[in-house]
Formats: structure tokens, C-alpha cells, sequence
């Protein structure tokens, strides 16, 4: 069985982890596979929004500790370099929305929050438990996670291990939107339809600037929005844009 199944739906595609045996722990071959979908979704100009999703139980486990970690080595973890496809998912241009039903931890929890919007199912649970296992979230998630809820929640999450739920991780910043358990999965592709709409260089430019917000000083990121901001004005879409408010009608965006 393939570990990842994608399926189109007009502007959005639907990328499903599943490993369902494993509650889709990653490993390898699934990051493999995910991050060469998702490159070719990337190319495909038709799709404009993409929602990463796993099973109702799980978005992903965490990572597949016994393919992984048993008998590793520093040497092998140097050559193996997994991180990297966590690199190669963030470093896709069209927006994934990660939407998270069931359990998101520790690498479950680190691909969700290198995606560019969180959506949960009531049902979800949000952790970083490696300090469990002797060890710390190698995939960004002191990073990412501390960027985002601040320092004392991302010191007591990781340093304890705990589990946060879907309404506290919304709370905390971690989650935009949390969904009913009955439709998470089709309220999330709503969301991934609303986006598709929206002009996709501007969404691009959109995204970058936000990413810069979050490793950059406020000057550096002002000086990036007001770039990507005069470049728009040279886009057919904004043409479309400004024209489509005067007349009072509803835009359609070419990515031009």
C-alpha cells in the first residue's frame, strides 16, 4: 500500500498519510514519498491549497521509534539526516493546511507546524514527548513550537512531555480553527477552497512574509513586505482585484 495517498479536488488536493498500523509513525519511506508528492502538487499550477491530513486517530504518532532509533548511532542519524525532509515540505510554495485529528506528536507534531496553517478536530492531541525516550524534538520543535506559543508554555510542554488538547492548543496559538470530530476532515477542505480562491502569487508573497516575520528583526521583515508589496501592483491579478471590488464583482484570480 502506498504510505501516502493524494486525491484531487479542483483547486485543492488532499494528501493522506497512511501508515494506519503504525498510526502513521514517520519513517523513511513515508517522508520520502510525502515530500516528493507535495513537490509535484507544488508544480502543478491547477492545485492551489493542499491539506495534509493522516486518519481519525492520528496525524502522525510521532516518529517510527523502532525503525529509527533502537540501534542509531550518531553516525547513522548524521547520514540518515530525516530532518531534511521536514525542510523540503517547508520549503513548498503553494499553502498546506495540516489538519490534525487524533494524535500529533513529537514529529507528528513538528510536520504539523512546518505546514502554514494548524486546523484540528476536537479530538486532537498536541505534544513534544521525546524528553520521554532520553532525548529532545530534533525536527524544529524547540524551535517552531517556542516561536510560536513563547518560551514558559514551549519550556513545559517539552520539558514534561505533556499533551495538550485541541481547544488549549488553540488557545495557546498552536491551532487557527478547531473543527467538530464529525467534520474536521471537510471543514478543513473548506478552509483549503476559500484559500484557492484568493490570488495565488499574492498568497506566495503572502506566506514568505510571515515566515520572515517569525526569523527576522521587525526591520528586515518591514523592508520584505514592502518589496513583495510594490511587486504585486505589477501582477495581472491585482489588475483583477482592484477592478473586480470597483464593479462590485467576484475576482477570478490567474496567477498572473
Amino acid at each position: 500500500m502506498p504510505t501516502v495517498i493524494v486525491t484531487r479536488e479542483e483547486a485543492i488536493a488532499v494528501v493522506q498519510l497512511n501508515r494506519p498500523e503504525v498510526l502513521n509513525a514517520l519513517n523513511e519511506e513515508l517522508m520520502d514519498e510525502l515530500a516528493r508528492t507535495l513537490e509535484e502538487l507544488d508544480d502543478d499550477d491547477a492545485i492551489r491549497c493542499i491539506v495534509l491530513t493522516g486518519s481519525e486517530k492520528a496525524f502522525a504518532a510521532g516518529a517510527d521509534i523502532k525503525a529509527a532509533f533502537i540501534e542509531a548511532t550518531p553516525v547513522s542519524m548524521l547520514r540518515q539526516d530525516l530532518t531534511t525532509k521536514w525542510e523540503r515540505v517547508r520549503r513548498i510554495k503553494t499553502p498546506i493546511i495540516a489538519a490534525v485529528s487524533g494524535y500529533a506528536l513529537g514529529g507528528g507534531c513538528e510536520l504539523a507546524m512546518v505546514c502554514d496553517i494548524i486546523v484540528a478536530s476536537e479530538t486532537a492531541q498536541f505534544g513534544q514527548p521525546e524528553v520521554n525516550l532520553g532525548i529532545i524534538p530534533g525536527a524544529g520543535g524547540t524551535q517552531r513550537l517556542t516561536r510560536t506559543v513563547g518560551k514558559y508554555v514551549a519550556m513545559e510542554m517539552i520539558l514534561t512531555g505533556r499533551r495538550v488538547k485541541a481547544d488549549e492548543a488553540k488557545a495557546m496559538g498552536l491551532v487557527a480553527h478547531v473543527y467538530p470530530a464529525a467534520s474536521w476532515l471537510e471543514d478543513a477542505k473548506a478552509l483549503a477552497r476559500t484559500i484557492a480562491e484568493k490570488p495565488p502569487i499574492a498568497l506566495r508573497l503572502a506566506t514568505e512574509a510571515i515566515d520572515v516575520a517569525l526569523n527576522s528583526p521587525l526591520d528586515a521583515g518591514l523592508e520584505f513586505e514592502r518589496k513583495a508589496f510594490y511587486l504585486l501592483f505589477a501582477t495581472e491579478d491585482k489588475k483583477e482585484g482592484v477592478d473586480a471590488f470597483v464593479n462590485k464583482r467576484k475576482p477570478s484570480f490567474k496567477g498572473r
